[in-house]
């Protein structure tokens, strides 16, 4: 086939690429144009976020899918505060709370929790610490004062005098009777007297015949009962002098305490938990008033200390720190706000997204209290909106299902996180749990979201009813390139870079295309095009620029491929030099370049690999040798599968399809993927049975399927790229080029360098759509289309492979025949 031919496969220049026309641009630079406010044809994603927040029902929690740098959280925060300011005009009141944590005088260590209007839990803490300071001033004047210590006095002094009395009557009833008293810290001592009134000794007593000792220890038995009679009436006498001392206290204090609490309690009127609570811390400090004196009164007693009943516990509770019953934690402020929070936790950990309780080490052990609790995102984000990603949430254990549970009982819990996980916590708080509601939006990729739906299924459909998925590309429009301008300017203006010129703006709004490898597409992935810009300032300021301009975007994208194509550079240079081989011109039978690309993470690129195909009469049928040698993956080894298929409808019709065929992907040591080189496959497969040698200087993709037709594949440009790169190393000779499918020149976005060889007719691409239309390229003969007869015209490749295949079949036949002859002779 001469190249008049060849021509008619053959995509003009005008077709390798999108250019950007400057000339429609309205503008010179982008300092004339107004920020992009919103974003750019997410109409679909935008309208789902939209309906997820505004529903107000159980479940209705959004799930938001799309690539990383599509603008998914900026998206989220603007239409949440577009909502929250509709309804703040429309007067809608939000149930926003403080969230408070008060001393629980029946269990210490199970804290109360208090809900409060906005700003009233600051209120509350400031009020006790000012009460708390009111009752340090004034209840120690109040117990020093003449008044009260005089009333003590004349108490105690009552309560001494009946003592004494009752105590003087013991000891002349015990006289009486011969006998004396002695008091001690270990009780009381009575002993018998001699006549002269002294203490009778031991030794004296024994010297005593044995019936007035006797007599003397039945006084002393009589005499005992009488001193235990009197001790409890002494100790009665005590007691009723404390408790009338411990009521003087009380009603003094109470007179007191009333005034100071009651001024407090009616901030607070209208709150039946709060005022609950005070009156328990009043009652707190009316039964330990000596905690909140430092002096005493002037005859030195100090006031009644009298335990609350039931309330030994409370004191010990409260002893490292007395006034811990005042103390007010306030876990959530939301002084000052009058709309739903927004909270977006980056590191959803246990601790920050669920709050943590803390200790305080004392006498080599870990205490807490009330005041030790901490809040959690998700208590900040309670009767608003909470922003997670789930790759946050899964890279941290326990937290998914915590998530989950706090959306199902509507209520949080400050908890240990060993005891999520079954572990022995050490004994510490169980604060009450605080009521919950929040909408949670969760973002993600497409996979996460299908993993999700497949094994957690009942619990993640039921709690995200919503899925907004944001494109990665758009449609390539006079409006979306209006839209890029605009966002070009908003991130030059935000991130305070030179401003572009029309050339700038155009260079990138093509690299855009080019991302999405398609003409009619833009890409959405915004953060890459943020990248881009800060990139191209940077060498715009380095040459002295005052704009960004075409050349320095340029300049930017080839400094990046610079700092990452050392791989790339590395296998060119070997394939030059001979080491990996493949031939860029020349003619070869069963032998055809295949295009593959490499993804390095970061960057991809393409390099041609030798495919080549030995045919030889058998009936093993095609032959993939990677797969053999257990390199092949599932896709590759259903394209080398298609080709038996191919081969048996084209050519088998009316022969037995008697073919052996090896595949191999030469100086390949690594795993085949993709079925992107199965036309070069079947090229190589016809080149040999046919016997016409393929054109080295054409490098061959596209995948292909049982009917013949060539199917589009990933990666053009890179393929492309790949090939006229090791063209232009080796020799450049003008012959050179790629055969791709017809589908894919619409993907086509070539470098400048590629496009010009093109147009300068020293590199063609070819887009072919069957079979027939390749082989025809790649050889220079003409396929042949099968005649009515079934035959194929004369000197055709589809002949000469039909010609080649009968007489395999034939061989075969008659190899077998003379086998079974032998046999039976």
């Amino acid at each position: 086939m001469d190249s008049a031919g060849k021509g008619k496969y053959e995509v003009s220049w005008e077709q390798v690429c999108w250019h950007c026309n400057t000339a429609d641009f309205s503008f010179d630079c982008t300092d004339e144009l107004t920020p992009l406010q919103g974003l750019i044809g997410q109409d679909r994603a935008l309208r789902a976020i939209r309906f997820g927040l505004e529903v107000d029902r159980p479940g209705y929690n959004l799930f938001v899918t799309g690539l990383t740098g599509t603008g998914k959280a900026s998206a989220i925060k603007r239409h949440l505060q577009a909502i929250i300011d509709e309804r703040k005009a429309q007067g809608v009141q939000f149930p926003v709370y403080d969230w408070c944590y008060v001393y629980n005088f029946g269990d210490p260590d199970r804290p109360r929790m208090l809900r409060l209007p906005p700003g009233h839990g600051r209120l509350l803490r400031r009020g006790l610490d000012e009460l708390l300071k009111t009752l340090r001033e004034e209840l120690p004047k109040l117990f020093s004062s003449e008044e009260y210590t005089s009333r003590r006095r004349e108490m105690e002094e009552k309560g001494r005098a009946s003592y004494q009395s009752v105590l003087q009557g013991l000891e002349r009833e015990a006289r009486a009777g011969g006998f004396g008293l002695q008091f001690s810290q270990m009780g009381v001592n009575l002993f018998p007297l001699k006549e002269d009134g002294g203490p009778m000794s031991p030794e004296e007593f024994m010297k005593l015949g044995e019936g007035k000792r006797h007599d003397i220890e039945e006084k002393r038995g009589k005499l005992l009962q009488r001193v235990q009679e009197t001790m409890e009436r002494l100790r009665a006498i005590e007691k009723d002098t404390q408790d009338k001392v411990s009521a003087l206290g009380r009603d003094v204090g109470d007179l007191r305490l009333s005034d100071l609490f009651h001024r407090f309690v009616s901030d607070f009127g209208g709150l039946p938990e709060v005022t609950g609570y005070l009156d328990v811390l009043r009652e707190y400090t009316l039964d330990n008033l000596n905690l909140f004196t430092t002096s005493q009164s002037s005859d030195g007693a100090q006031p009644p200390a009298t335990p609350v009943q039931g309330g030994p516990q409370v004191f010990t509770a409260a002893q490292r720190s007395p006034i811990m019953p005042f103390e007010v934690n306030v876990l959530v402020d939301t002084s000052g706000s009058q709309a739903a929070p927004i909270v977006i936790e980056s590191n959803p950990t246990w601790g920050n997204l669920f709050g943590r309780i803390e200790r305080r080490a004392v006498m080599g052990a870990y205490f807490s209290d009330h005041t030790m609790l901490r809040a959690g995102s998700i208590h900040q984000a309670n009767g608003g909106y909470l922003v997670l990603n789930v790759r946050d949430l899964l890279m941290n254990p326990g937290v998914w299902e915590g998530l989950k549970r706090a959306i199902r009982d509507k209520e949080v819990s400050l908890e240990d996180p060993a005891v999520q996980f079954g572990l022995i916590a050490p004994q510490g708080l169980r604060p009450q749990s605080i009521p919950w509601n929040a909408k949670v939006i969760v973002t993600g990729d497409e996979g996460l979201y299908r993993l999700f739906s497949t094994y957690d299924r009942e619990d993640f459909w039921e709690m995200f009813k919503v899925k907004a998925e944001f494109d990665s590309q758009i449609d390539l429009t006079p409006e979306s390139v209006d839209g890029y301008c605009a966002f070009i300017c908003g991130v030059c203006q935000a991130e305070r870079l030179l401003h572009c010129d029309r050339s700038g703006v155009a260079r990138v709004v093509e690299h855009s295309a080019r991302l999405v490898a398609d003409q009619t597409k833009l890409s959405t992935r915004f953060g890459q095009i943020q990248e881009l810009l800060i990139e191209a300032d940077y060498w715009a300021r380095k040459g002295a620029s005052p704009l960004i301009t075409g050349a320095y975007v340029k300049k930017a994208l080839d400094e990046k491929v610079y700092r990452l194509n050392l791989v790339e550079e590395k296998l060119r240079r070997l394939t030059s030099e001979g080491t990996l081989m493949v031939d860029v011109s020349g003619e070869v039978v069963g032998q055809v370049n295949g295009l593959v690309v490499y993804d390095m993470g970061d960057f991809t690129f393409g390099r041609p690999s030798r495919i080549t195909a030995r045919t030889f009469a058998g009936r093993q049928g095609v032959i993939n040798i990677e797969r053999e040698a257990q390199l092949s993956g599932r896709i590759h080894d259903k394209g080398v599968l298609i080709l038996s298929g191919y081969l048996g409808w084209k050519f088998a019709q009316d022969k037995p399809l008697s073919l052996s065929a090896s595949l191999s992907f030469e100086q390949s040591y690594e795993g085949v993927e993709g079925d992107s080189a199965s036309s070069a496959e079947l090229y190589a497969i016809l080149s040999s049975l046919s016997e016409l040698p393929i054109k080295q200087s054409i490098a061959v993709t596209g995948s292909v399927n049982q009917k013949g037709e060539i199917q589009p594949i990933g990666g053009a440009n890179q393929k492309v790229e790949g090939f006229f790169d090791l063209c232009r190393i080796v020799d450049l000779t003008g012959d050179q080029g790629v055969v791709i499918p017809h589908q894919n020149v619409k993907n086509l976005m070539l470098r400048d360098d590629v496009v010009k060889a093109v147009q300068e007719g020293r590199f063609h691409i070819y887009a072919v759509k069957s079979v027939d239309e390749g082989i025809e390229v790649l050889t220079g003969v003409p396929a042949g289309e099968r005649q009515p007869d079934g035959s194929y015209p004369q000197e055709t490749v589809n002949y000469l492979v039909d010609k080649r295949l009968e007489e395999m079949a034939k061989s075969l036949q008659g190899f077998y025949s003379e086998m079974v002859g032998r046999g039976a002779g």
